[in-house]
């Protein structure tokens, strides 16, 4: 059966063949009886393939091979790599953006379905939580938003938050790091910030309409690529592993873990993701200083609640709920009471 005849469906079907086959030459009448196109046709989708930065070796009498790939977060370098059902499966690619968040939002407003990513080569205001900049540089890193349409009630969707930040702390962990979760929705390797996590919601009072996460990793960041005053907060994968992180490779297995999680947190509910958010954390247990919009607490993080709260006990051995705030840990104190 001939497939789809879109140039870009016809350049992802193409590369799919050359990388299934590898280091073997795959003919131009073979490609041409897959796609159910001409030779001539074939040629003109490899070339164009080539102009994006496709290396793809052509000999005569035996056919074409793909060399290399170029780095880049488009629907042509994921899709063969993607073993997803939904996450990505509909990929919305940009080479520059203001925020991939904001325009997921805009999408998913005029009905972008369950799944659909926004992913950038780079942000020129990329958002991070409160408000904050995320420094976005072109070509290094990961940044992508993806619309959700859970079926939950708008109160329990803060807990999709955790659910991202377990999979991306784990995606990171696979990756060789020793990646940990600073509560509530930071992702730290050696006690420095490596990515983010800013989910955003439209809901009425009963239901949630839709949820974009928007999450920015630093892969392949050198330190002088972050702002001055990060430079002693913020590390990339490739600093703490010492080489170059393949990106796609990475954004597929993190898409991967991401809908792993979602299924079995909307199957299962919050406690699983619950138990795997607190043995990833790097928060509880320890002494903290939580600054809100209205106040400073200090104290033990002991645990977070079924709906994802931090649980501090105070110098006075009140336990306190936070719902939101910024988390600095402190030196380990012995006054502190547990009861």
């Amino acid at each position: 059966m001939a497939a789809d005849t879109s140039e870009q469906t016809q350049e992802e079907l193409i590369l799919g063949f050359l990388s299934e086959g590898g280091d073997a030459y795959l003919s131009g009448e073979v490609l041409s009886s897959k796609l159910g196109l001409s030779r001539t046709a074939v040629w003109k989708r490899v070339e164009a393939l080539r102009l994006k930065g496709y290396v793809i070796e052509a000999v005569p009498a035996r056919g074409y091979r793909l060399v290399e790939v170029p780095d880049r977060l488009s629907a042509l370098e994921l899709g063969p790599l993607l073993g997803t059902r939904d996450l990505g499966r509909v990929i919305h690619h940009h080479e520059t953006i203001g925020s991939t968040n904001e325009a997921a939002f805009r999408r998913a407003q005029d009905g972008a379905e369950h799944g659909e990513v926004v992913v950038a080569e780079q942000q020129t205001a990329g958002k991070g939580r409160r408000g904050r900049a995320w420094a976005s540089p072109a070509g290094l890193n990961l940044y992508f938003s993806a619309i959700l349409r859970p079926e939950l009630p708008p109160q329990r969707a803060p807990e999709l938050t955790l659910v991202a930040a377990v999979a991306l702390a784990e995606a990171l962990r696979e990756a060789g790091s020793d990646a940990a979760i600073k509560w509530p929705n930071d992702v730290q390797i050696g006690g420095r910030k490596v990515a983010g996590i800013l989910t955003e919601l439209s809901a009425e009072p009963e239901r949630v309409h839709f949820v974009v996460v928007g999450v920015g990793v630093n892969l392949n960041s050198t330190l002088e690529h972050f702002p001055e005053e990060l430079r002693e907060s913020a590390t990339s994968l490739s600093i703490a592993l010492g080489k170059r992180v393949a990106r796609a490779a990475f954004t597929a297995a993190l898409w991967t873990r991401l809908e792993e999680w979602l299924d079995r947190y909307l199957e299962a509910g919050f406690e699983p993701v619950r138990a795997r958010w607190k043995a990833l954390s790097s928060t509880l247990g320890q002494d903290v200083l939580v600054r809100t919009d209205r106040s400073e607490l200090r104290g033990r993080a002991e645990d977070i609640d079924p709906s994802g709260a931090l649980l501090v006990r105070t110098e006075a051995g009140v336990l306190e709920r936070v719902l939101a705030g910024d988390v600095e840990r402190l030196r380990p104190r012995q006054d502190v009471r547990s009861s």
